[in-house]
């Protein structure tokens, strides 16, 4: 199946052909008919899957092709978890849409007084696409100058993720802004019972579409170091001197530990930078521009970065820390070897995280390799996923080694 055979306007076939996107994938495949024929849509689907354009690619083909019912009307409202994801979708769009008349904005939180009033002459003035946060469209809702009359399209992505960041409430006060006769879109890289009973609420009659949460892809060597946590610091900074990886992110599960990190890499001499939700938005764009253009080398991150930002040629992934949700895993693992790419993913597991890397290991099949620590670090622990907490050396009989060196960020785990 190609482009073409789904129904899509010569523009937008004109679009993805300059994008060098060939054929749809299986999300792709199954959504946009469905949207395509104005069915409302709850689909189950992880980042990477090309989901962003499944939603895009109908919404962009409907605006196009038919006249709007309300001039001057929003005609596609795109709600986000957060202002990296706005950006990303909203930049996507335009690439997309580049030989069509669209016009979009996207709207997130940390703008000053002259980016909202900006944005207001933006929507009071006529624009076709939104591409929102709930806290940020919600500010210029309760102003009651959003033009939304002739609203066709609804779509909520990383559902999930938003419902996680507590926005349940923001969305339903958002739905009641809105006309009752629209298309409703849903995307969730996960389906707890929270999204169905949101969906069961906005969504009529809707097609459902599940893509099972693919295992990291065949082109990434996954290894993992199993240490103490003292020795943390100590075999990070190995595995950065001792790569020849380019272009790397490190994630860690708190803001703290990201910032506290990245002081010390940059005190070691790395060419390393810190990315996590307290930066103000031009430190953000700052930062991510330096890391696509190859400038900056290491990227330490929250897990915003694992699901809102989509960068191709990412060399290698290190886990600080074992992310507490198994899915995480994947899709901090998935940053790396996409497009058929090759990439590295290590993970760091400590004496506290063994129980939960073994959940990891049991969602994706398979063991992850562990690999032998450099003899100047001593041993760490033996691994045992069913062991609660495997501390204090037990298990193998060897004591910490590390040179009593600790971690950046503390001792505590999160």
């Amino acid at each position: 199946m190609d482009f073409r055979s789904l129904g899509l306007c010569e523009e937008l076939l004109d679009g993805l052909d300059a994008m060098n996107i060939k054929k749809p994938t299986p999300i792709q495949e199954q959504a946009i008919p469905a949207a395509l024929d104005q069915r409302d849509l709850i689909a189950c689907a992880q980042t990477g899957t090309g989901k962003t354009a499944a939603f895009l690619l109908p919404l962009i083909d409907t605006i196009v092709s038919y006249r709007p019912k309300v001039d001057g009307s929003i005609r596609g409202l795109i709600v986000v978890p957060t202002r990296e994801l706005a950006l990303q979708i909203d930049q996507q769009l335009q690439a997309i849409a580049y030989y069509t008349p669209i016009t979009s904005i996207p709207l997130y939180g940390g703008s000053d007084g002259a980016n909202f009033d900006q944005q207001k002459q933006a929507l009071v003035g006529g624009v076709e696409v939104v591409v929102a946060t709930p806290g940020k469209l919600l500010s210029h809702l309760n102003l009651g100058y959003v033009p939304l009359k002739g609203l066709e399209f609804l779509i909520l992505d990383e559902a999930d993720r938003m419902m996680d960041m507590g926005f349940v409430d923001d969305i339903n006060r958002i739905i009641t802004f809105l006309p009752k006769e629209r298309q409703t879109l849903m995307f969730s890289a996960t389906m707890p019972p929270g999204i169905r009973d949101l969906s069961r609420n906005i969504l009529q009659d809707p097609v459902e579409i599940t893509i099972s949460l693919s295992k990291p892809a065949e082109g990434v060597d996954q290894q993992a170091y199993v240490i103490f946590d003292m020795q943390k610091a100590q075999i990070l900074e190995h595995v950065l001197r001792t790569s020849e990886a380019t272009s790397i992110v490190i994630f860690a599960g708190r803001k703290v530990e990201v910032r506290n990190l990245n002081r010390h890499l940059q005190k070691q001499g790395f060419n390393a930078r810190a990315m996590h939700s307290d930066l103000e938005q031009s430190e953000r764009e700052e930062v991510m521009l330096a890391f696509r253009n190859r400038k900056l080398r290491i990227l330490v991150a929250t897990d915003v970065v694992s699901r809102g930002i989509d960068i191709d040629d990412i060399d290698m992934v290190i886990n600080y820390d074992v992310p507490r949700d198994p899915e995480d895993y994947v899709h901090r693992v998935g940053r790396t070897a996409r497009a058929q790419r090759k990439g590295q993913a290590i993970t760091f597991v400590n004496e506290k995280e063994m129980r939960e890397f073994g959940r990891i290991e049991a969602l994706i099949g398979y063991e992850v390799r562990k690999m032998p620590l450099p003899e100047q670090f001593g041993r760490g622990p033996a691994y045992d996923p069913k062991s609660r907490v495997a501390g204090g050396g037990k298990g193998n009989g060897h004591r910490r080694s590390g040179g009593g060196r600790r971690k950046p960020g503390g001792g505590g785990r999160r």
